[in-house]
């Protein structure tokens, strides 16, 4: 779930991310021919519902194979979708060492290892709060960025929405009860897997956002190499598949194929027609989606606390990414300013 934009690290990715180039040549590449001829509003919702339901097909891949080689298969699905998207359009692939010597940081941190967390974590917690636990990804995108990244400091504004959101977080677990009912482990690994995202994007940010390669490039060059990196441990620390499970299978196909390959050329020809901050806007729904998906689907309780603590975090995100206000301007000049040049 972590989106392929030309955001700054705080912004919301779920779902698959990649890094993010020059503007020109992520404009060039971002238009596939037989989706653009559908209204951006039908992609926009399409997006929202993919991104949501793959919780949902994480939890059936996980009840037929290890979290690894739900992952791996992920990977797999995904990675042909954008090559042969690569072939089609007749771009190559990256061709500096550097790049991929960067390429392979960003894979890990932001495929190979926040997948895995997922997977791992949904064997212990719901479908529903893995979904919610994506949604912090922007508040720990701020609060790495406070060390990483000298120019993008906090506003009053966006230091509000920080603390709201971890707030959510908390009613979200209930943490009145003593956080009584939700597997801590599991949310740590659905949280981590959030911060991984984050992080990613920081590291993204400062290595590969002037190469030159398109967006298509650089996110089929990232999903073979974090492909090659669960391919490697996969098969050494956990348990092949002993037996053929079509419904897992077939969700793990979906979460490659649609969640991670599709969806990604989708959001390329949203981010063209109507810029990254609408396009970015899907993401805040995918909790929305989990929690509905899981609960009407798959059966999994839902108590008050944790749809209100969804759209506090969503509020507490949102708030993050706000422009800010004059009183802030005046107070931030320089952060507002690279805020400002970075959505648009």
């Amino acid at each position: 779930m972590s989106t392929v934009t030309p955001r700054p690290p705080t912004a919301a990715p779920v779902r698959d991310t990649a890094p993010s180039p020059s503007r020109a040549s992520s404009r060039a590449s971002s238009r596939p021919s037989g989706l653009s001829a559908v209204d951006w509003r039908v992609r926009f919702g399409a997006l929202a519902l993919v991104w949501g339901f793959s919780f949902l097909f994480i939890r059936l891949g996980t009840d037929g194979y290890a979290p690894l080689f739900v992952s791996l298969g992920r990977m797999l699905f995904g990675t042909a979708v954008l090559a042969a998207a690569l072939l089609a359009k007749r771009e190559r692939l990256p061709r500096s060492a550097r790049t991929w010597a960067h390429l392979t940081v960003a894979a890990f941190l932001l495929n190979a290892l926040p997948f895995s967390l997922f997977a791992y974590s949904e064997l212990r917690i719901p479908s529903s709060l893995a979904g919610i636990c994506n949604a912090t990804t922007p508040l720990w995108g701020m609060v790495f960025s406070l060390v990483a990244l000298s120019e993008d400091r906090p506003t009053r504004r966006r230091f509000a929405g920080l603390l709201l959101g971890f707030a959510g977080v908390l009613v979200v677990l209930g943490a009145w009860n003593g956080f009584s009912g939700q597997d801590p482990w599991g949310t740590v690994m659905a949280l981590t897997a959030s911060a991984s995202y984050a992080i990613g994007w920081i590291y993204v940010r400062r290595t590969l956002s002037g190469t030159g390669d398109s967006h298509l490039s650089l996110s089929t060059g990232q999903l073979l190499v974090g492909t090659a990196q669960l391919a490697v441990v996969a098969p050494l620390a956990a348990p092949l598949p002993s037996a053929f499970h079509p419904v897992s299978l077939l969700a793990i196909a979906a979460l490659g194929a649609l969640g991670t390959g599709i969806a990604m050329l989708v959001q390329y020809g949203l981010v063209a027609e109507v810029g990254p901050t609408t396009a970015a806007l899907s993401t805040y729904f995918i909790p929305v989606v989990a929690t509905a998906a899981g609960a009407a689907l798959l059966g999994e309780e839902l108590t008050w606390n944790t749809p209100v603590g969804a759209l506090i975090v969503l509020a507490g995100a949102a708030l993050t990414q706000s422009r800010a206000t004059s009183r802030d301007r005046a107070a931030h000049p320089t952060t507002t300013a690279t805020q400002e040049r970075d959505v648009t």
